[in-house]
C-alpha cells in the first residue's frame, strides 16, 4: 500500500494544532517557574543560614535548564518533539515535589535540587517555541514563535502571585503554608505533561522531516519513501547524529546564526542578573539592609510586593511576546533585537538609578521583561532560519545550552556584585552587556546593507 502524501492542508492543520497544545501546556508550566523565582532566594537565605546563597536557586534554575539543553534537543533529535518536552516536563514535576519537601524537612540540598528539576523544565519550554516552527511558513515563523512564547504569560505571571492563596493550600494539606505554592506548580507541570504526551501528534518536528523527503523525492522524480507522517525512515531531513562540535561548528559558519545565539545569550544574562537579585533588594529596601539575613522570614508585606513585582517583569517577557513576533517578521530580525537591546539599556538604566524607589525598580524590571522578549523572539526566529535542516535541532539545544549558561553565571555572579557594588552597580554591569550586543547586531545590520547596495 503505497503511503499517503501530506499535503499542505495537513500542514496546516498539524502547525494550528501544534500551536495550541504548546500553548496550552505553557500556562500550566509557566506556574512552576514563576512561583520559583518569586519565593526562591529568600527560602535559600532561610534553608542554608547565609545570605552568601541568595543566588542559589537562581542559578541552579539556570544550570539545570543549561545542562538539559542539548540533551533535550538530541533527545528531540532522535525521537521528536513530543518525547523531548514530556521528559524536560517531568523533569520540573519532580523538582516542585522536591521543593515541597525542602521546605517540610528544611534541607536546603533538596532545595537546590528541585530548583535544578525545574530548570530542566525550563529548558523543555524554552524548546517549545522551536516546536512552533518546525511546520511554520517563513512569513509567520515570528508569530508562530511568539504565540507560545506569549502563552506562558498566565502561568508564569500567575505563579509569583500564588504566594498567599498557597499558604491555604499548604495548611489545608498539613504542609507550611510556604510549601502550598510549590505544590500548585506541581499541579500545573503534571497537567502540561498530560497534555502534550497524549495531544502532540503527529510530532510536528518528525512529520517536518517527512515532508522535507517528500518535497526532495518528488524533486528528483522518484517514488516517495516512507511510512506514515510523523514516523519517517532515515531520509535527506533526517540528521544522522548530533553533537556539541556539529552545532558550534554549523553557527560559525553563518554570521546570522552568530547573531542569533549572541542576542539569547546576552539577553537572557542580562535579564537573569538583574531579576535574580530584585527580590533581596526589594526586602533590603523595603525591610532595611539588616532585614535578609540567615534565620530572618520576610513579612508578608514585603511578599506581596515582591511577588507583584516579578509578576510584571514576567508579563513584560511574555505579554508582548505577539508584538515582538509581529516586529520580528514585519521589521526585520535584526532589526527586533537592536530593539530588545536598546529596551534591556533603558531598564538597567531605569532600575539602578531609581534603586530608592520600588516603582522604579517595578517600571525597570518590566522593560527588562520586555527587552529579554524582542532579543528572544527576534533572535531565536533568526537561529531557525540560519543553518540547515540537518543541524537546526542540535544548534537550537546548543544555543539553549549557552543561553541557560550565561543565565547561571549571571545568578551566580549577581549575588557577588550586589554586595560589591549594589544594585546600582548590578545594573551597570548589564547594561554594558546589552550596549556591546547592540553594537554587534548595528555593524551586522549595516554590512548586510552595504551588500545590498552593492548587489
Amino acid at each position: 500500500m503505497a503511503p499517503t502524501l501530506i499535503t499542505e492542508q495537513d500542514v496546516r492543520r498539524v502547525q494550528r494544532r501544534t500551536v495550541m497544545l504548546l500553548g496550552m501546556a505553557q500556562v500550566f508550566g509557566g506556574i512552576g517557574t514563576g512561583a520559583t523565582v518569586s519565593i526562591g532566594s529568600i527560602l535559600a537565605v532561610e534553608l542554608s543560614g547565609s545570605s552568601a546563597w541568595a543566588g542559589a536557586v537562581a542559578t541552579l534554575m539556570t544550570l539545570g535548564a543549561a545542562l538539559a539543553a542539548l540533551p533535550l534537543a538530541a533527545l528531540a533529535d532522535r525521537r521528536g518533539r513530543r518525547i523531548s518536552q514530556v521528559t524536560g516536563l517531568s523533569a520540573a514535576f519532580a523538582g516542585a515535589v522536591l521543593m515541597v519537601l525542602a521546605v517540610v524537612t528544611g534541607l536546603f540540598f533538596l532545595l537546590v535540587l528541585g530548583a535544578a528539576g525545574i530548570g530542566v523544565g525550563s529548558a523543555a519550554s524554552l524548546q517549545a517555541r522551536f516546536a512552533a516552527v518546525d511546520l511554520a511558513d517563513p512569513e509567520h515563523r515570528g508569530r508562530a514563535l511568539s504565540t507560545v512564547v506569549w502563552a506562558v504569560t498566565v502561568g508564569a505571571v500567575a505563579g509569583p502571585n500564588l504566594i498567599q492563596p498557597g499558604t491555604l493550600v499548604g495548611a489545608a494539606l498539613g504542609l507550611p503554608p510556604v510549601a502550598g505554592p510549590f505544590v500548585i506548580s506541581g499541579a500545573g507541570l503534571l497537567v502540561a505533561t498530560v497534555l502534550l504526551f497524549v495531544g502532540l501528534r503527529p510530532d510536528p518536528l518528525l512529520m517536518a522531516r517527512e515532508l522535507a523527503t517528500q518535497a526532495e523525492s518528488a524533486a528528483l522524480g522518484l517514488p516517495r519513501q516512507g511510512g506514515l507522517p510523523g514516523a519517517p525512515e532515515q531520509g535527506p531531513g533526517t540528521p544522522t547524529g548530533g553533537s556539541l562540535a556539529r552545532g558550534m561548528r554549523a553557527i560559525g559558519a553563518s554570521r546570522p546564526a552568530l547573531l542569533a545565539v549572541a542576542a539569547v545569550v546576552g539577553a537572557h544574562a542580562v535579564m537573569v542578573g538583574v531579576m535574580s537579585m530584585t527580590p533581596l533588594h526589594l526586602q533590603h529596601l523595603v525591610e532595611g539592609p539588616g532585614a535578609a539575613h540567615a534565620g530572618h522570614t520576610a513579612s508578608g508585606d514585603v511578599l506581596v510586593i515582591i511577588g507583584f513585582t516579578i509578576s510584571l517583569h514576567i508579563a513584560g517577557m511574555f505579554a508582548l511576546a505577539p508584538v515582538m513576533g509581529w516586529l520580528t517578521d514585519e521589521a526585520g530580525r535584526t532589526e527586533t533585537i537592536m530593539i530588545g537591546f536598546t529596551l534591556l539599556i533603558t531598564a538597567v538604566l531605569v532600575a539602578g538609578f531609581g534603586q530608592g524607589s520600588t516603582t522604579a525598580v517595578a517600571v525597570g524590571l518590566v522593560l527588562l521583561g520586555m527587552g529579554w522578549s524582542a532579543a528572544t523572539v527576534s533572535g531565536s526566529t533568526l537561529l531557525a532560519e540560519s543553518v540547515g535542516q540537518e543541524s537546526r535541532v542540535v544548534v537550537q539545544g546548543v544555543s539553549d545550552m549557552l543561553m541557560g549558561a550565561a543565565g547561571a553565571v549571571g545568578g551566580a555572579v549577581s549575588g557577588l556584585v550586589l554586595s560589591w557594588t549594589g544594585y546600582l552597580g548590578l545594573n551597570m554591569l548589564g547594561g554594558i552587556v546589552g550596549a556591546v550586543v547592540l553594537a554587534a547586531a548595528f555593524l551586522t545590520l549595516m554590512a548586510r546593507r552595504r551588500e545590498s547596495a552593492a548587489a
